[in-house]
């Protein structure tokens, strides 16, 4: 745990080797990279946390804070206390809200990041940017039912969210102290949403960020969040492009052993573009 002047952040670390910083997504702890993290079997030094709001990380957000901010400040934190005093640059790998999150760290250069892994990012603002209309609507249309169905009081209106990104019946088809966890999330789902939706990134900050990234995501997952992946796979200077073939959005837990090749095959320079120096 580290122990900031806004409240407390999830830190854990295990292995030993080139660092890579874990970011989960919305609805999750640190934990939920276990399985990947696993089957990297110590070959790096693994540290993980929790976004605001999640697991043992105080929520830090407020109405007046532009978005992404506080998310970011809480990732970079984390870096810096794994950069330790050496401040050695880390590689920064984001799962879903995690992945945006990271772009984020990337863009404001806080931070001494070696490489970028964005895995399924939620970035409507990305697809509305470049005329994707279509799949822009498909984002809005499932977090308007969403949002209408909590202010109902529905009790498992984050169901909406879930089943969007894994396909109709993944919120049912999970044990009830999973469904009952994520749902008591609900209310910080939604701040992360409006993070999400007011994240509006200029077509030439992302030509102008020059580090190696990799992009990625599920051959089953939703048609939009495909499309705003390899979008930002196209604007990102040095970036390249993966599909998980046979995966969807929840890939840390059901692909955690091709993921974490994906990774390790990143952080090594295998693929992709080659290793450049970090930059702040």
């Amino acid at each position: 745990m580290i122990d900031d002047r806004l409240g407390c952040i999830d830190y854990d670390e295990s292995g030993h080797g080139p660092t890579i910083v874990f970011v989960p997504g919305s609805c999750s702890t640190g934990a939920a990279w276990r399985p990947v993290i696993a089957a990297l079997s110590g070959r790096f030094r693994c540290v993980t946390t929790s976004l605001p709001g999640y697991g043992g990380t105080a929520e830090r957000r407020t109405p007046i804070d532009p978005p992404m901010v506080r998310e970011a400040q809480i990732v970079e934190e984390v870096v810096r206390h794994a950069a330790g005093p050496a401040n050695v640059p880390v590689h920064l790998v984001g799962h879903s809200f995690g992945g945006l999150v990271g772009l984020a760290v990337a863009l404001r250069r806080q931070a001494r990041i070696a490489s970028l892994v964005i895995a399924e990012a939620p970035a409507p603002d990305v697809l509305r940017a470049y005329g994707e209309m279509e799949h822009y609507r498909a984002f809005r249309d499932m977090t308007d039912r969403y949002f209408a169905a909590f202010q109902r009081g529905e009790p498992e209106a984050i169901a909406v969210m879930v089943d969007f990104y894994g396909g109709r019946g993944t919120f049912a088809s999970w044990p009830p102290r999973v469904r009952d966890y994520v749902a008591a999330t609900t209310p910080v789902n939604i701040l992360d949403w409006t993070s999400a939706y007011g994240f509006l990134v200029p077509p030439a900050e992302l030509l102008a960020r020059e580090m190696p990234v990799h992009v990625m995501c599920g051959g089953d997952s939703h048609s939009a969040v495909r499309r705003a992946n390899e979008l930002l796979s196209i604007h990102l200077r040095d970036a390249s492009f993966g599909v998980l073939k046979g995966a969807a959005h929840f890939m840390i837990a059901t692909h955690a052993a091709e993921l974490a090749d994906i990774v390790a095959r990143h952080v090594t320079g295998r693929i992709g573009h080659a290793m450049a120096a970090p930059s702040m």
